[in-house]
C-alpha cells in the first residue's frame, strides 16, 4: 500500500463506520458541543483533531496536516476538511457523546459513523 493510500484511509476514518457506544446522548446545541471539545483533542488511530470555538478545525492524519472549518446548524455539526491533497466537502453530522467518546454521524445522521476519544 502506498503512503497516499494509507493517508487517505486514515483521513477517511472521519467517515467510516465504527462500533456502537453505550449510552449515547445526542448533542443538540453549539454550547454543549463546545463544552465537550473546547481545549481538548479528538483522537483515533492515526488521526488527532482540535475543534475550536472560532470555527476552525486543525490536526494531523498520518503525519499530514488537517485543516477545516465548522459551524453549528440545525442541531448539527457542519464541516469542511482538507487533509494533505484531499478535500472533504461540507457535511452536516449528528453528534452524540458517551463519557470520553464523541460520535459524528455523517449525512445528517444517515451516513457513516466516526468515533473519537476526547482527551
Amino acid at each position: 500500500m502506498t503512503l497516499k493510500t494509507l493517508f487517505t484511509a486514515a483521513v477517511a476514518t472521519l467517515c467510516l463506520a465504527a462500533p456502537a457506544l453505550a449510552d449515547l446522548t445526542r448533542v443538540s446545541d453549539r454550547g454543549t458541543f463546545l463544552s465537550y471539545v473546547q481545549g481538548r483533542e479528538l483522537s483515533r488511530i492515526g488521526v488527532s483533531l482540535q475543534v475550536s470555538p472560532d470555527g476552525s478545525i486543525a490536526g494531523r492524519a498520518l503525519g499530514r496536516d488537517v485543516t477545516g472549518t465548522w459551524s453549528w446548524e440545525g442541531g448539527m455539526f457542519c464541516r469542511t476538511l482538507d487533509a494533505g491533497d484531499r478535500q472533504f466537502g461540507r457535511n452536516c453530522q449528528v453528534v452524540s457523546v458517551d463519557g470520553n467518546s464523541i460520535r459524528f454521524h455523517a449525512d445528517q445522521g444517515t451516513g457513516d459513523i466516526a468515533d473519537f476519544r476526547i482527551r
